[in-house]
């Protein structure tokens, strides 16, 4: 069962988990992962990046999240704050989207080390560079995906000021910024790229390993990313209409040309709750649209979209045919992993447009 859990809820729970938990605890960095990095993740996402990135090292890795939980909300518990008191490094999805709860539980931890925000200076424009938005708009595009300092980790600054994004990509006040940077896979990348800097800063020992896995990583998401404007090239671009749970797949959509008639939840926060007001405006513009299906997302429940879809007659994705944007799928599963979820995400949307996804290349066959 998904817990919806609240920042107050959390930082109470928090503050309780400390006083019992860590009174006279004293864990020291590395000294739940021996020799290698003791790593703290946050999402579910960037605990399977970090996982291919320290692949071949004596590292250890804890997420703090769990899959079918909300990105946007946690309440950590005894074991939790234990492991971030033993970490080396804190690995966040960044861009603001833990800016909520992660500090009080990096605190209630005792934690003082350096925090890695891996989406902070992601810049959107990079999506219209690559091969997947060039096959999905019938354009050259950039085969070789030179993307140059994008993901290199080191230079994130100067890629974002050129295209006056505002506050979105300086890291600090992400205002009205989506930010789900890794529901492309060209934002995975930079992602990535950002993480293995850090993680071959901490532990230089180590560094070549850390930038050899997140080469390969890269190579793979490129690849995806191909694949994913391939088949959506398929469908027309006029007919290319999504309505999802929340506001979670900006820089997807925006990556392969497809319009979101709507949202259930019109926030890129998973813990809104829309008004009747909206619901009856959202129901208006999918009559209208002539769009084919409403989607729920894996960790929300999809009671709401359930009624939309009754009341419009379209398809209702929900169950194992929902989405996974906030949290990747059952461990066991072939969506447990990013590059799985997002083909699960790309294999639902194509359905409900009619359309099947061709086979998937060999360099991303279980993957």
């Amino acid at each position: 069962m998904v817990k919806l859990r609240s920042t107050f809820t959390a930082t109470l729970g928090i503050a309780a988990a400390a006083t019992l938990t860590l009174a006279g605890c004293s864990a020291s960095p590395g000294e739940a992962g021996g020799d290698g990095l003791s790593i703290v993740t946050t999402t579910t996402q960037v605990t399977d990046f970090v996982e291919r990135l320290v692949d071949g090292t004596d590292a250890t890795v804890s997420s703090l999240l769990l899959p079918g939980e909300s990105a946007h909300s946690f309440e950590a518990d005894p074991a939790d704050l234990v492991a971030v008191g033993g970490a080396d490094l804190v690995v966040a999805s960044g861009f603001g989207l833990e800016e909520a709860w992660l500090p009080p539980v990096l605190e209630a931890g005792g934690y003082t080390g350096a925090t890695v925000n891996a989406g902070d200076g992601f810049d959107p424009a990079m999506l219209q560079e690559g091969a997947g938005h060039a096959a999905a708009t019938g354009g050259a595009g950039k085969s070789d995906h030179d993307h140059g300092d994008e993901a290199d980790g080191h230079d994130h600054g100067d890629e974002a000021d050129g295209h006056d994004h505002g506050d979105e990509a300086d890291g600090h006040d992400h205002g009205g910024a989506d930010p789900h940077v890794w529901t492309a896979p060209l934002g995975a990348s930079f992602m990535v790229g950002v993480i293995a800097d850090a993680l071959a800063e901490a532990d230089p020992d180590n560094a070549d390993a850390y930038r050899a896995n997140a080469g390969a990583y890269q190579a793979q998401l490129e690849e995806l990313d191909l694949w994913i404007g391939q088949n959506v090239a398929q469908v027309a671009e006029e007919d290319r209409l999504l309505v999802t749970n929340h506001e979670a797949l900006t820089y997807y959509t925006d990556g392969y040309r497809i319009t979101v008639i709507g949202s259930i939840m019109p926030s890129w926060d998973d813990n809104a709750e829309p008004s009747a007001a909206e619901l009856d405006t959202l129901i208006t513009a999918i009559t209208a649209s002539g769009v084919p299906a409403v989607f729920s997302e894996s960790q929300l429940s999809p009671a709401t979209a359930e009624r939309i879809a009754t009341e419009t007659g379209v398809k209702v994705y929900s169950g194992d045919e929902a989405l996974l944007t906030d949290s990747l799928g059952e461990p066991g599963t072939d969506a447990a992993t990013y590059i799985g979820a997002t083909v699960h995400n790309t294999v639902q949307i194509l359905d409900s447009w009619g359309a099947a996804a061709s086979e998937l290349p060999t360099e991303l066959q279980g993957a």
